[in-house]
């Protein structure tokens, strides 16, 4: 029988959630790095059980971890990130020139055709490849070297590429998005980038409507038998592209919200999406403080409530960006970790929910690995 593997970062150590193909009893280890940020784990799709994680700390400073066996045990690899070339600067939070630093990695993407490929989003804004299982780093340097990288400037977490997604049919394809500057795409591989921005509205954020970057971009997604149709779910608004990014078109319809950070694709239903509802930009909790996962399956504009074990009073956490994620099972299961250290199982596409986990520290990410 199948299992399912789900990786849990956050803020106190990373969690390893195992379960057979019912997913009904789950066995959980960790923490692993206990007492440290885990910003992201995920395992790689050609080894399952070759696995990288983030751990990253304001004192010690950033750690990249590999395991070879699951998460059963971890070495640390490389972990020298600098930017190539002189730095530069972007624009601060006030609009004066702010120097290029690296903080953390938000995200690690590894690639689709080789355990030892993987690539690294990073704050400040930069995307980093590694061909060698993560023992050296080098920026993929097209992408800070575009024109507009200089008026990029941090959203309210930071300025970071919290978002990478690799085309399966094409290697040369990739689309990431930053923290407050926008989408960009490559299609030589890295070489050179260009803002896929356009359709997006940032009122009362930026006074251009056309304006090329500068766009808070919590999320994107797609679905891989379908890698040019991208859903985003941005710093108000639920966006859907048909056209690999070249233009959106707003898909939030009777959502109660439209401010959410995380958004899914159902594994065997492309048109089926999942987001999570929070009040507003200064209130990161579910309106009337109840937690509800959000369905379309029309692509976006008609929306249903999931709430059958999910709580429906007095529940004030916030779901992030990368805390929801797919199982590949017959019946799609959706996962999502709460900052109240509570993961989410749905073993039927989101109707009915059960709390896997509770009491962990809050979550920052959520993976799920299907195992044969």
């Amino acid at each position: 029988m199948s299992g399912v593997r789900v990786l849990v970062g956050t803020r106190k150590g990373a969690f390893v959630l195992t379960a057979d193909g019912k997913r009904q009893h789950w066995d959980v280890s960790g923490p692993h790095f206990g007492g440290w940020e885990i910003y992201h784990l995920k395992g790689s799709p050609v080894d399952p059980n070759r696995l990288y994680a983030s751990q990253s700390s304001d004192w010690f400073g950033q750690v990249i971890q590999r395991s070879g066996d699951g998460g059963k045990s971890w070495e640390p690899v490389g972990n020298q990130f600098a930017y190539d070339g002189e730095p530069g600067t972007h624009r601060w939070y006030d609009g004066t020139p702010h120097p290029w630093e690296f903080k953390r990695v938000w995200h690690l993407e590894p690639s689709l055709t080789d355990p030892d490929g993987v690539y690294a989003g990073a704050e400040d804004a930069a995307l980093f490849r590694s061909t060698d299982g993560g023992q050296s780093w080098q920026e993929v340097p097209g992408l800070r070297g575009h024109g507009s990288a200089k008026d990029w400037q941090p959203g309210a977490g930071g300025m970071c590429l919290h978002t990478i997604l690799l085309d399966p049919n094409d290697p040369r394809r990739i689309y990431i998005a930053i923290s407050a500057a926008g989408a960009f795409r490559t299609d030589d591989g890295g070489q050179t980038w260009r803002p896929i921005n356009r359709g997006l509205a940032s009122p009362g954020i930026l006074p251009d409507p056309n304006a090329e970057v500068g766009h808070c971009v919590h999320r994107i997604a797609m679905h891989p038998l379908r890698p040019t149709v991208l859903f985003m779910q941005k710093h108000w608004d639920v966006m859907r592209s048909d056209d690999a990014g070249e233009s959106w078109r707003e898909v939030s319809g009777n959502l109660p919200s439209d401010f959410g950070f995380p958004i899914e694709v159902h594994a065997h239903e492309p048109d089926t999406i999942y987001v999570v509802p929070i009040k507003s930009d200064s209130e990161h909790y579910p309106p009337e403080g109840k937690l509800r996962v959000y369905r379309s399956r029309t692509g976006g504009n008609e929306w249903e409530p999931l709430t059958n074990g999910l709580p429906q009073s007095d529940c004030y956490v916030n779901v992030l960006r990368d805390a929801m994620a797919v199982d590949t099972l017959d019946s799609c299961g959706v996962y999502f970790g709460t900052t109240g250290g509570q993961v989410y199982a749905s073993p039927d596409a989101g109707d009915s929910w059960a709390a896997i986990v509770r009491d962990l520290p809050a979550v920052v990410s959520v993976e799920v690995q299907t195992l044969p």
